[in-house]
C-alpha cells in the first residue's frame, strides 16, 4: 500500500503545481496589458519548476544590473546545446523585447511555453528551443503608457532605449552594451540553426497583421541563400496561410505608399539578423503591424513561432547540412562581399492587401496630410524588389595581423570566439596594408559613434616589424566571413565604419613653419622629383600657388618627416 500512496502524493503535488500557475497579465486582462519584467521572470521560474523539459539559465549581465535569462526547452529535457547538435536537433533561438515597447513576443512566448509544458501543444523531438524572455531589461523597466504613441496597445510597455539609451538592435557588431556582449556569448554557446527576433513594425497602414524580414537571400549567399529564397520563406508563407494569416515581407516603404512596391530590407551586421547571417544562421525578424489590436498581434506571433517549428522539423536534415556546407565553403572561398546594391530591374510580384491612401487638410496646419481609408480596402499585385548584387568585394588574405595596441578590437574578436595567435617573438613580415584615402564622417552621433562611410583606400606592400604579442589571425576558421566584414575598412558595418580606428585619422606630428622652411628648402634641393611635383601642382591649382602654407605642408606630407601612421589602417593582410 505504501507505493500507491507515494504515487498519489506525487500526483496531488503535480496537480497543485499546475493549479498554481495563474493566468498571465495578458490573459487576465484579455489582451489589454503586457507583463512587467519581474512578472515575466517569475513566470519563467514557475515554468522551470513545473517541468523537467524546461530549464531556465542565468546568463550574462545587462546594463540594467539584472542578468539575461535563457529558457532551454526540449522534449527529452536535455538542456545542453552541444548535445542538441549531436542529436541533430534544429536549435531555434528566439529573443523577445529587444524593443520592449514591442512586447508581442514576450507574451506569445510565455503562453507558448506554458501550453507546451501543460501538453496543450507540442514540438517534434528533432527541434529544441532557446528563448530569451526579455532582452532589453532596462527598457522594460522604464515603463510608460506614452511610448510608441502610434501603437494600438497594450496599455503600458517599456521604452526602446536600454539603460544607456542605446538601441540594442544596432549593437550586434560594436558591442557597446553588456546586453550585446552577453548575446554574443549566448549565440556562440547555442550555435543556433535558426534565429528569430520578435518585433512590431512602424510605417504605412494595411490589412496584414504580420510581416517578416528574412536574411536577404543574396547577401546570405550560396546554398543557404538559395534555400532561403526558394523554400524557407515560401514554406513559412504557406504555413501561415493555413493558420489564417496572409504573411507578407516587411513593408519597407516609408517615402511612398506601399502600392508603389518596395525594396527588401537589407540588414547589415549591426542588426540581429545581419549578425546571425555572418555565422551561417537562418535569421528572421517578424514584424507585427502596430495598428492591429494587441491580441491579434500576439496570436500572430504565436502562430508564426509554431510555423517555424513545423518547417524546421520537416527540413531539419537539409537545414543542418546547408549550414555545414556554408562553413566549409567559406573556409575555402577566395572572395567576400563588402557592399551591396539593389537591382531595380528585377522584382517579385506580391499580393498586397492595403487601404486606399489619400490627402486631406490637416487639422493642425490646414495643409494636405496623408491618411489611409479603412473603408476602402484593396488587393493589388505590387513589385517587391528583392534582388541585390555585390557592389564591392575583397580577396581573402591568408591571415590578418592586429597590433596588440588595438586591444578594444581584439576583445571584440575574442568575444566572438575568433582564433587569434599571439606572436611569440618580434617578427618581420611582408604584408599588405591600406591607406585611408577618403571617407565621409557622419555629421551627428549615431548610437554612440560617428560613422565613417564612402571609404576609399589604396593598397600598399611593405615589410613590417611586428612585436611579440601582436595578434596573428588565420583565415581558415568558422569566423572567416565575420572577420572579413569587420576588419576590411570598406565593409558596411566594419570596425572602421564604427570608428574604432579613428585615432589613425588624426595627425599627431607637426612643425613650426619658420623652422621647417629651411629644412624643406634643403630637402627640395636634394629631391628634384618632389620639386617638380610642387611646381606642377602650382601650375594647375591657383589657390595652392598663392598659399605659402599649403606649399610648405605639401612638402612636409611628401617627406620622411611626416608620420607614417597617419591614415594608415592598422590591420595588416598576410597574402598568399
Amino acid at each position: 500500500m505504501k507505493a500507491p500512496r507515494i504515487l498519489l502524493v506525487l500526483l496531488m503535488y503535480c496537480c497543485q503545481s499546475q493549479a498554481q500557475l495563474a493566468p498571465t497579465p495578458y490573459e487576465r486582462t484579455k489582451g489589454a496589458e503586457t507583463s512587467t519584467y519581474p512578472e515575466v521572470i517569475r513566470y519563467y521560474q514557475q515554468l522551470d519548476k513545473q517541468s523537467s523539459r524546461l530549464t531556465l539559465k542565468t546568463m550574462g549581465p545587462s546594463d540594467a544590473g539584472h542578468p539575461l535569462h535563457l529558457a532551454l526547452y526540449s522534449n527529452d529535457g536535455s538542456a545542453d546545446p552541444v548535445l542538441w547538435h549531436r542529436q541533430k536537433k534544429v536549435v531555434l533561438f528566439i529573443i523577445n523585447g529587444i524593443h520592449p515597447g514591442e512586447p508581442d513576443g514576450i507574451d506569445a512566448s510565455m503562453l507558448w511555453l506554458r501550453d507546451l509544458i501543460q501538453g496543450k501543444k507540442k514540438i517534434p523531438d528533432n527541434v529544441a528551443l532557446a528563448i530569451v524572455p526579455v532582452y532589453n531589461i532596462g527598457g522594460a523597466l522604464n515603463r510608460s503608457p506614452y511610448y510608441r504613441v502610434d501603437q494600438n496597445g497594450p496599455a503600458a510597455f517599456g521604452s526602446r532605449g536600454n539603460s544607456q539609451n542605446y538601441d540594442l538592435n544596432r549593437d550586434f557588431i560594436k558591442n557597446d552594451t553588456r546586453e550585446a556582449r552577453s548575446f554574443v556569448q549566448i549565440f556562440h554557446y547555442l550555435q543556433p540553426d535558426v534565429f528569430i527576433d520578435n518585433h512590431v513594425s512602424n510605417g504605412a497602414d494595411y490589412q496584414h497583421i504580420m510581416t517578416l524580414i528574412a536574411s536577404q537571400h543574396n547577401k546570405l549567399g550560396g546554398v543557404m541563400g538559395e534555400f532561403m529564397n526558394k523554400q524557407f520563406e515560401p514554406g513559412l508563407y504557406s504555413l501561415m496561410k493555413k493558420r489564417g494569416y496572409d504573411l507578407i515581407p516587411y513593408v519597407n516603404a516609408f517615402g511612398d505608399t506601399p502600392e508603389s512596391g518596395w525594396p527588401e530590407f537589407l540588414e547589415g551586421p549591426r542588426y540581429s539578423s545581419g549578425y546571425a547571417s555572418l555565422w551561417n544562421c537562418f535569421a528572421f525578424v517578424p514584424e507585427t503591424h502596430m495598428l492591429k489590436p494587441y491580441p491579434q498581434r500576439v496570436d500572430a506571433t504565436y502562430a508564426l513561432m509554431e510555423s517555424f517549428v513545423s518547417f524546421v522539423s520537416e527540413n531539419a536534415g537539409t537545414i543542418k547540412s546547408l549550414i555545414r556546407q556554408s562553413f566549409e565553403q567559406q573556409q575555402k572561398a577566395d572572395q567576400f562581399a563588402l557592399q551591396w546594391k539593389l537591382n531595380r530591374d528585377k522584382w517579385s510580384d506580391l499580393v498586397f492587401k492595403g487601404y486606399e491612401a489619400g490627402k486631406k487638410p490637416s487639422g493642425i496646419s490646414g495643409l494636405p496630410r496623408l491618411y489611409y481609408d479603412r473603408n476602402k480596402p484593396f488587393e493589388k499585385t505590387v513589385r517587391f524588389f528583392n534582388q541585390y548584387e555585390v557592389a564591392q568585394e575583397v580577396s581573402k588574405p591568408a591571415a590578418y595581423i592586429l597590433p596588440q595596441g588595438w586591444w578594444k578590437v581584439a576583445e571584440l574578436l575574442q568575444l566572438n570566439r575568433v582564433t587569434m595567435i599571439p606572436l611569440v617573438k618580434d617578427t618581420t613580415l611582408e604584408v599588405e596594408y591600406y591607406k585611408i584615402d577618403q571617407y565621409t564622417p557622419s555629421s551627428r552621433a549615431f548610437e554612440g559613434h560617428h560613422l565613417n562611410t564612402n571609404v576609399k583606400v589604396s593598397t600598399h606592400k611593405e615589410k613590417v616589424q611586428f612585436r611579440k604579442g601582436d595578434w596573428y589571425i588565420p583565415l581558415n576558421q568558422r569566423a572567416n566571413r565575420f572577420l572579413v566584414e569587420v576588419l576590411e575598412p570598406q565593409g558596411m558595418d566594419s570596425y572602421f565604419t564604427w570608428n574604432f580606428f579613428d585615432p589613425i585619422l588624426g595627425q599627431k606630428e607637426g612643425y613650426s613653419s619658420y623652422v621647417f622652411e629651411d629644412t624643406a628648402e634643403k630637402y627640395l634641393k636634394e629631391n628634384p622629383a618632389l620639386q617638380k611635383a610642387l611646381e606642377d601642382k602650382k601650375a594647375t591649382d591657383t589657390s595652392f600657388a598663392k598659399s605659402a602654407g599649403q606649399q610648405l605642408d605639401f612638402i612636409f606630407k611628401n617627406s620622411p618627416y611626416f608620420e607614417p601612421g597617419h591614415n594608415r589602417y592598422p590591420v595588416y593582410r598576410v597574402v598568399r
